[in-house]
């Protein structure tokens, strides 16, 4: 595997990239951790792993010792400037000097950037899919082969992004197929229908590997984590329809519509012994097959009450038709409290997290801004035949297969979730260049932005406060 000489220019722009990974680094040492980060690294120096995080994150984690947030804010912070940095400086020396500053300006966005030192399961994904892009687009931008020693290094990433969120498999089994492909060009439709069915199909396998791996290999046991999807959604059918043939009697049924269990915004009510998790004890009872097969029986038999608490709670994941100052979006200024002895990060690095949390609630922080842009931009990248077009295709494609996991698949409505498909998306558009947009893709963009700044506009501020929030 042979690398390009560099011209003067583009090495200074490398340097640069370099230094502003350091400067990252100085500005947000040792990183930050919250509820999440506290659980998995009590695991990783326990050495006892459980299913509910990701136990190949705490197993990595438990490689450092005790040495607190620090090595995994490193290992994030280096994948997210590598995967930016090869792409920048392939654009560069292709001689697309506006595209390689479009996508610095993307790296450098307060909001994204201020989320990566935050050590969590999903910057560990974001930072090992950019480090993939950015090691298969240094090659593909350039118009040259990618080499089998950078495919395998991909495959690893990729491996590691897909065991370290559960839902990551939505991102990474379409976007691996994607990067496969021999060449652009819009497909047939035969071979369209077969891809699909190809990448559902192995999107199927990877989840039950993933079991194995989770539980046989890496050696977690079972928390329950598999229950909580089920009992959201069985429980947020009952309240809209009624129907008690799920487990949930009258009383319940009665008693999660007083508390407000089932709210938009997150399952936690309804796992909360304070608040809500009495009213459901049926369905923790309940045997997993039995659970799952309830939860597809009272889909099919109760679709419009079904439709309606998944578009309630997409329409909060996607941050929409919400308040503003919708919470769970804005970067952290401090560390959860812990008695760990984990120091947080400066005074500077928490300035810098205000500014990233009041851009937040600005159009380009809205999950649903992206998922217009990336379909506006999916026919054009799709027709590509260049390498930049198929990179650009791989992107879209992984970004819109996970937001449309959501629609099914999700129980929390956290901005973080939706940072790789942001990242993937606006990647993309770099990739692409200038191009017109067609009328109903602009008129449709418009649209969107402006119901969104209406209901900011109109609708209360809700709480700020995970306890306010949970009620």
């Amino acid at each position: 595997m042979s690398f390009p000489r560099l011209s003067a220019g583009a090495a200074r722009l490398a340097a640069g990239i370099a230094l502003l990974f350091l400067a990252s680094v100085a500005l947000f040492w040792p990183g930050y951790v919250q509820y999440d980060s506290l659980a998995q690294y009590g695991q990783a120096l326990s050495g006892t792993y459980d299913d509910w995080h990701p136990p190949v994150m705490a197993r990595l984690w438990a490689l450092f010792g005790a040495r607190g947030q620090a090595p995994m804010m490193l290992v994030q912070l280096a994948g997210y400037w590598a995967g930016f940095g090869a792409l920048i400086v392939a654009l560069a020396v292709s001689g697309r000097r506006l595209a390689a500053l479009a996508l610095l300006i993307v790296a450098l966005w307060p909001p994204l950037l201020g989320w990566q030192p935050v050590v969590l399961k999903d910057t560990q994904m974001l930072a090992a899919l950019l480090a993939a892009t950015g090691a298969i687009g240094w090659w593909r931008v350039r118009g040259a082969a990618v080499p089998p020693i950078a495919w395998a290094v991909v495959g690893i990433l990729l491996g590691y992004a897909m065991l370290v969120r559960a839902n990551a498999v939505f991102a990474v089994v379409p976007f691996g197929a994607m990067l496969a492909r021999r060449q652009g060009g819009l497909p047939r439709p035969w071979q369209a229908i077969a891809g699909g069915a190809g990448t559902l199909l192995a999107i199927l396998i990877v989840i039950g590997l993933s079991s194995v791996i989770n539980h046989d290999l890496l050696g977690a046991s079972r928390s329950g984590v598999e229950r909580t999807q089920p009992t959201y959604d069985l429980a947020g059918i009952a309240v809209h329809s009624g129907a008690t043939e799920m487990g949930l009697s009258p009383a319940a049924i009665t008693a999660l519509r007083r508390k407000r269990c089932v709210r938009p915004y997150f399952w936690d009510p309804l796992g909360e012994e304070r608040r809500c998790q009495r009213d459901v004890a049926t369905l923790a009872a309940m045997p997993v097959a039995t659970l799952y097969a309830t939860w597809a029986s009272a889909a099919l038999r109760h679709p419009i009450a079904y439709a309606g608490h998944r578009l309630a709670h997409l329409n909060a994941t996607d941050r929409w038709i919400v308040p503003a100052r919708w919470p769970g979006a804005q970067p952290p200024e401090a560390n959860e409290p812990n008695t760990m002895g984990l120091l947080e990060p400066s005074k500077a690095a928490a300035r810098w997290q205000r500014v990233a949390g009041a851009l937040t609630d600005l159009p380009v922080g809205w999950p649903i801004v992206w998922i217009v842009i990336a379909f506006a931009n999916l026919p054009a990248a799709a027709s590509r035949r260049d390498g930049s077009g198929m990179l650009a295709a791989a992107l879209l494609v992984s970004a819109l297969s996970l937001e449309s996991s959501f629609a099914v698949l999700s129980i929390a409505s956290d901005l973080r979730y939706h940072l790789w498909a942001m990242v993937a998306t606006a990647t993309a558009v770099a990739l692409l260049g200038r191009r017109r947009w067609r009328l109903p893709w602009v008129a449709l963009l418009v649209l969107v932005i402006i119901a969104g700044i209406g209901a900011r506009l109109l609708l209360p501020t809700p709480p700020q406060t995970y306890a306010g929030m949970l009620g």
